[in-house]
């Protein structure tokens, strides 16, 4: 299962205990004599705690590996990262448009520019029109209906330029309803040919409101155009849900339960980071029981992948529910909301796994759920251990009392090639950049961004603190994908020339060697979370890079919770070391567009600049692969001019895993069946990880 978005790369929190013997000391053989349970559990290792076992509150990959095991989506990818039915048996994907009839134009010159006849020229084109352009001809081969709507009058209560807020009152003329087979992105461009070029740019949307506040002729404008544009695309996903799916208590799955996800998500109330995912939406409605019809407001081509987040259980977390979990705990149902709730540390989803136990900081216990839809998985017990420190880690793989280890950098030829065990090796999906507050002086200038990262030599932290496993990075996007841009060059390591973009900003050296300007010293504080042995070196690196060039920097490790919410999220920081782990889908919503530039939200360095922003809408909006790969590389092209990251590297990752794990299925004659474990084309060597089992002695698959 996949979990997407953007999540903050998971600290490595410092607990104090290097060898955490509580649970698990004696060796894999220790524990497997006399004890053949042993081989049914799988023990993972994790750097850092969970924070919240709920797939819509949580924003760290510590709790999204145990939210993959405990909820299901509707979709998720498959070995290929195609989509693939998880929860949802099948999907469609239509769309719904609408235009209003424009009075001021004409139809070749037609004086009957009525809706019964604009609706009537579309038919007769549909119809009768074979010499029309192949890209008219195209939507409307796409059409399936054509209805007209009568004039309505509605009110919308909107916020003015000024702040104010005011009812704007639309008087609407009829509109043209079209339904469409699939999503046409260039419907309205198309029809253009058709009913005229300003048929729809010179739609009068003014004229057809009225605002309770005193506004000016171009507030009237403005509103307008958002209260009513002179079209609309409602693209739709239609979800025919799997039957007979149930939760870990028993009770079955429906579409009100995806309802009601969205709906959580949506209350401000939760303060959820996914909201931005799902604020296209217009409405969600349940059709039938197993049947949910999800309406866009406008284009969004990400859509679909939002729907992997997992599904909640309305009977334990509707307004009922917590009003009286409130209750039986003795506190105000009227304070008492979904953050609160116990279900975030005793989760109950339909996935493959059921909670059982979380002992914070130490463990957290997962048992196999026998009524998982899809047949339950080979392991009994799913248990995550939390070992801060690396080498404890490395030394309980060795002695079997976890099943598996994330190499570090230094140790991956050694490990690769042992015999004992079995690795796996990608590239990641995702990269570790130091960011700067733009809202901050010096930071405010593209070419200090610039100057700070040629003075910093990359490719001498991958090679010496990475051992070479990593690579350069230039962009936001995924580096395997073709959202990247692979032509742009990584800035050189030149700290003659970075002293020359800064001499060109003003930035001059004084007599004892450190740059000012105006009197005032180039300095601020570079800032991570601390136990994470790589960006502390990155930290050092940099420090004495910029001070080489006359910068004075200092630098703050801080403990994970309070680097997060007490500088990161209240955007108190000049400059700070993290990393980003990145879904395949492009958009950057959250990170970069300049309406998420607020406390608690994720474009925290304020990065903002017009055309960036009208690309990420547009890469959100466009359904056409090639379209949107080149708005990809005209935003990668912006982001790497502008510099508000200096992009350090991705890294590369390795996994070992006992030889004795292996994938085990039963054949057409219901005879058990061993096989190797192999990665995906994508390097996911975790795919099919509900059909592993540890056996007593590793299979000889060469005799087989």
């Amino acid at each position: 299962m996949t979990t997407r978005r953007f999540l903050i790369i998971a600290p490595i929190v410092v607990i104090g205990v290097l060898l955490q013997s509580y649970f698990w000391v004696p060796t894999y053989e220790e524990q497997t004599r006399g004890n053949p349970e042993r081989l049914e559990k799988f023990i993972a290792a994790s750097n850092g705690d969970a924070s919240v076992l709920n797939p819509i509150l949580s924003a760290d990959t510590a709790s999204s590996s145990i939210e993959s095991m405990v909820f299901e989506g509707l979709i998720d990818r498959d070995e290929n990262l195609r989509f693939r039915g998880r929860l949802a048996r099948s999907w469609s994907i239509s769309e719904t448009a609408y235009f209003y009839v424009n009075p001021d134009a004409t139809i070749n010159g037609a004086e009957d520019n009525s809706a019964a006849q604009v609706a009537q020229r579309i038919r007769q084109a549909k119809q009768f029109g074979r010499g029309l352009p192949a890209a008219l001809r195209r939507s409307l081969d796409r059409i399936e209906s054509i209805t007209v709507e009568p004039p309505r009058r509605f009110t919308s209560r909107q916020q003015t330029a000024s702040g104010k807020s005011t009812d704007v009152v639309v008087s609407a003329p009829a509109r043209i309803r079209l339904a469409l087979s699939e999503v046409d992105p260039d419907l309205f461009e198309n029809l253009a040919l058709l009913l005229g070029e300003r048929y729809f740019s010179g739609f009068p949307s003014e004229r057809y409101i009225q605002a309770d506040a005193e506004i000016s002729v171009d507030q009237q404008k403005i509103l307008a155009r958002r209260v009513f544009p002179a079209f609309e695309h409602n693209p739709i996903l239609l979800f025919h849900l799997r039957p007979g799916v149930r939760f870990h208590d028993g009770h079955l799955l429906d579409a009100n339960d995806v309802k009601f996800t969205y709906d959580a998500i949506m209350n401000p109330e939760n303060l959820s980071p996914r909201t931005a995912d799902y604020e296209p939406v217009k409405q969600v409605e349940v059709v039938d029981p197993l049947t949910v019809k999800i309406v866009y407001k406008r284009l969004y081509s990400p859509a679909i992948g939002t729907w992997a987040m997992g599904i909640l259980p309305q009977h334990l977390l509707d307004e009922t529910a917590l009003a009286e979990e409130a209750q039986a705990r003795g506190l105000d149902p009227e304070d008492f909301g979904l953050r609160k709730s116990r279900f975030n540390r005793n989760p109950i989803g339909c996935g493959p796994f059921t909670f059982r136990q979380w002992k914070s900081d130490q463990y957290i216990v997962l048992e196999r759920f026998d009524d998982y839809w899809e047949g339950p998985p080979n392991y009994e017990e799913y248990i995550t251990r939390v070992i801060p420190d690396s080498l404890t880690q490395e030394m309980e793989f060795y002695a079997g009392t976890i099943d598996s280890y994330g190499v570090e950098p230094h140790q991956v030829r050694r490990l690769a090639e042992d015999p004992r065990f079995q690795s796996f090796s990608g590239t990641s999906f995702g990269y570790t950049y130091i960011g700067y507050n733009a809202r901050r002086p010096p930071f405010d200038d593209p070419r200090v961004r610039r100057a700070l990262g040629m003075a910093i030599d990359v490719d001498k932290i991958i090679r010496f603190i990475l051992y070479g496993q990593a690579e350069r990075i230039t962009g936001p996007f995924v580096k395997q994908t073709d959202y990247y841009d692979q032509s742009i060059e990584p800035l050189a390591y030149d700290p003659q020339a970075a002293l020359a973009l800064l001499e060109e900003a003003g930035w001059r050296k004084n007599s004892q060697g450190w740059l000012e300007k105006n009197g005032r010293p180039l300095q601020f504080t570079l800032i991570s979370n601390s136990g994470n042995d790589l960006r502390k070196a990155i930290v050092a690196v940099a420090q004495d890079a910029w001070r080489s060039i006359g910068i004075e920097v200092r630098t703050d490790l801080l403990e994970w919770s309070v680097f997060l919410q007490e500088r990161i999220n209240k955007l108190d920081f000049d400059a700070v070391v993290l990393g980003w782990s990145m879904g395949i889908e492009p958009d950057l919503y959250q990170i970069w567009h300049s309406s998420q530039t607020g406390p608690n939200q994720l474009n925290f360095i304020g990065f903002e600049h017009a055309e960036a922003d009208e690309l990420i809408l547009r890469i959100r909006s466009e359904y056409d692969h090639e379209k949107q790969v080149a708005a990809c590389h005209r935003l990668h092209e912006i982001i790497a001019e502008e510099q508000p990251y200096t992009f350090l590297y991705v890294g590369k990752w390795t996994a070992v895993l006992d030889k004795r794990i292996v994938i085990k299925e039963t054949d057409e004659q219901g005879r058990t069946v061993y096989k190797k474990i192999t990665p995906t084309p994508t390097g996911n060597y975790r795919f099919h990880f509900n059909k592993w089992i540890k056996l007593p002695e590793a299979p000889d698959f060469a005799l087989q």
